[in-house]
């Protein structure tokens, strides 16, 4: 192995994955998977697909949702798909922002919060769901928020610290025609100047961290 090559990232055990698995079903009847917008796993890092299209298609299948491989729905590919990254792009494995707890702290949460497994009476995406939908819907008490406006769909980027967390939440979501719809939330450095974020989101409109534009079928 080239020693500057990324150690790999070990891929779920058999019970982890059937512990996403009874996830993705129990989203997927509750109706949570309806919050999400459109999401590709292709990495503008990376260049190529970070996450294996039998992984996308599997999910999507016990969703029962179609995928169009590399793009699927968001809470789908996020919350679960990053789990089974093979990739590493410049800021770590997709999975590290569910696995280190910088993301959870940053919303005033455990740090084993989104991982599988860690409440059984809920899922992750339910939890994530909890916590960055309402401040998407409303962000008056967030730390700070822009909108822009791509090619007629209204975009919007929320970014929130719980006090104490040296890492910031930042919250993506697209206009799916009926309302914002949640794409993404990573950690960001608490310590960096939030109002760059915001001032570039604004200054240069498209969409961002991996979204897409798709028509519903």
């Amino acid at each position: 192995m080239n020693p500057s090559s990324p150690i790999p990232a070990p891929l779920p055990t058999a019970l982890e994955a059937a512990e996403i698995a009874r996830c993705v079903v129990a989203d997927a009847r509750a109706g949570r998977l309806a919050s999400w917008g459109w999401s590709t796993v292709v990495d503008e890092f990376v260049g190529e697909a970070v996450v294996p299209e039998g992984v996308v298609t599997a999910l999507h299948r016990l969703a029962g949702l179609r995928a169009r491989f590399p793009l699927g729905n968001a809470g789908l590919l996020h919350v679960y798909g990053y789990w089974f990254a093979t990739r590493a792009t410049p800021f770590g494995y997709k999975r590290d922002r569910w696995l280190d707890g910088r993301l959870a702290r940053a919303f005033g949460l455990p740090d084993a919060a989104f991982i599988p497994g860690a409440d059984p009476a809920t899922t992750p995406l339910q939890r994530v769901l909890e916590v960055a939908l309402p401040l998407l819907a409303d962000p008056r008490d967030a730390l700070a928020s822009a909108d822009a406006s791509v090619d007629g769909r209204l975009t919007r980027v929320v970014l929130a610290r719980d006090q104490g967390s040296a890492a910031t939440a930042l919250v993506y979501g697209v206009d799916g025609g009926d309302g914002l719809r949640l794409v993404t939330t990573f950690p960001v450095d608490g310590d960096g100047d939030v109002g760059a974020v915001l001032d570039e989101f604004v200054a240069e409109p498209r969409l961002r961290w991996n979204a897409v534009a798709v028509a519903e079928t």
